[in-house]
């Protein structure tokens, strides 16, 4: 294959795992009510559509309201993720980082609407750099959130030790740095970062138990 059918199969794949791992979340979340759920089905749901504007990018196709959006939507799946760790906890500093995670949001779609981000597609791949505005725009966002899911995650384990926490932790961590190290010129990073995330979001967040047990409870 050549380098366009690559990246198109590779990005094809990606999306399929990460809307099947959303559906899958959908669900728990509609089981249980809970918000931790609905966040992190909703910053699964944000990545399956970064992936699927990917794929139309390796298809040649793109402008700068494509390129804005997928910009704002790698920034905000990392944000509904740490949303949905900050949940597993309580006090008043969740309000707080709401607040400044709005904030934050409004000056990312404000950065890309003042700076237009220039061709960043070379290869059918995304490219860097992007403004120095749109980037701390970003990073305004992406740091403390994956801060935050880093921290939670940690104090989970070291609550309930259950091994399940360790690659959500990974998966997150190299998810959250995908969209920032690309720029190091090594593009291809992006993809391999981001299959190598899925794959261990699926292993942390996928409970085939789970699934047994609704199958049994239906028989």
């Amino acid at each position: 294959m050549d380098v366009q059918q690559t990246v198109i199969a590779s990005t094809i794949l990606i999306f399929i795992l990460s809307a099947i791992l959303s559906v899958f979340l959908s669900m728990n979340y509609l089981r249980s009510r809970k918000s931790s759920p609905l966040y992190w089905s909703i910053g699964m749901w944000l990545f399956a559509f970064s992936v699927l504007l990917e794929v139309i990018f390796a298809y040649g196709v793109f402008n700068q309201p494509l390129i804005r959006i997928y910009l704002f939507a790698v920034a905000e799946l990392v944000l509904f993720l740490s949303f949905g760790s900050a949940n597993l906890a309580t006090g008043r500093w969740i309000r707080y980082y709401y607040v400044y995670s709005a904030a934050a949001s409004l000056y990312l779609i404000t950065s890309l609407i003042l700076f237009p981000v220039q061709h960043i597609i070379a290869h059918y791949v995304v490219f860097g750099p992007l403004p120095i505005n749109d980037t701390i725009a970003s990073s305004l966002i992406t740091f403390p959130a994956a801060i935050v899911i880093i921290v939670m995650a940690v104090i989970s384990y070291r609550r309930n030790r259950n091994c399940r926490l360790i690659p959500i932790i990974l998966g997150v961590i190299v998810v959250s740095i995908a969209g920032t190290l690309y720029i190091a010129k090594f593009p291809a990073f992006l993809y391999y970062a981001e299959f190598i995330g899925i794959l261990l979001l699926w292993i942390g967040f996928f409970d085939p138990r789970a699934v047994r047990s609704k199958s049994q409870g239906k028989s």
